[in-house]
């Protein structure tokens, strides 16, 4: 290959590569998800979401790389532990596990339900938090609901006591720029998506029903539980960072130290 059919070639790669990227930006599905407000300094917030997962998650998901006496880092007891987070025959020292068998899991819900010691070190804080808010109802579905996030995903919304009946609400636009104006004045959870016929449209979750929780309660509660969630997924992050820091206090010590014993070392031969 000669050096001008070479750069023909590169030119046609550079180009499908830059026409693949703004292939979205143009009219495909765009996701925009709402900032998930993790505190990890909160421990009351901790506390909370720690709570929140034992009573709605820890029935069908397990933990099994994070143990209940783990949690004397967020400021319990080990009995506070035991009264509230232990059930039945679990041991304080044990790990997160649940009773159901896997086997009934992939029966009952199509695939076990995955392990959440890690979930928000690969999905991420935000993807997590839109998730839990993403639920909306839909009777063509096997489980009556659906997600905004995570389309036909089989687990149901465990949580629409607290939050109410979630609905799915769509607005068409003829033009895609002014749906992208619409997606970008909207608050929270919002998907952009292609139509046929050259439409856009913009879908987001309101309420149909209130539910035992009011909006801001509900979004708390999802918000701790969030948190709780990224915690888990690296609990000794918080001591990380504060040793990180107090080594790149030491080494900047150190380096003025180690300046001035550097210009004592060399004033006489200059």
């Amino acid at each position: 290959m000669n050096a001008k059919n070479l750069a023909v070639l590169l030119v046609a790669a550079a180009t499908a590569f830059l026409g693949a990227g703004e292939a979205p930006a143009s009219g495909g599905r765009d996701l925009k998800l709402e900032p998930a407000p993790v505190k990890r300094l909160d421990t009351a917030s901790l506390q909370r979401g720690a709570r929140n997962f034992v009573n709605y998650c820890l029935n069908c998901h397990s933990a099994k790389y994070m143990r209940y006496n783990r949690l004397t880092d967020l400021g319990l007891t080990e009995d506070q532990i035991r009264e509230n987070f232990v059930f039945g025959s679990a041991k304080i020292g044990d790990v997160m596990t649940v009773a159901m068998r896997p086997a009934d899991a992939k029966a009952w819900f199509g695939a076990p339900p995955p392990d959440l010691s890690v979930i928000s070190r690969v999905r991420g804080s935000d993807w997590l938090y839109n998730y839990l808010l993403g639920f909306y109802a839909d009777p063509s579905s096997s489980t009556g609901w659906n997600n905004l996030v995570f389309p036909s995903v089989g687990m149901p919304h465990v949580l629409w006591e607290l939050s109410g009946t979630p609905k799915l609400v769509t607005a068409e636009f003829a033009d895609h720029a002014a749906a992208s104006a619409a997606a970008v004045a909207s608050k929270g959870l919002v998907l952009t998506e292609p139509l046929p016929g050259g439409k856009t449209a913009v879908r987001t979750i309101a309420n149909e029903t209130p539910g035992t929780m009011g909006d801001v309660e509900y979004r708390t509660f999802v918000a701790d539980l969030v948190n709780y969630l990224d915690y888990m997924g690296e609990p000794v992050r918080n001591t990380r960072i504060t040793l990180g820091l107090i080594v790149l206090i030491f080494l900047g010590v150190l380096f003025v130290f180690a300046y001035w014993l550097k210009r004592e070392y060399w004033k006489d031969v200059h």
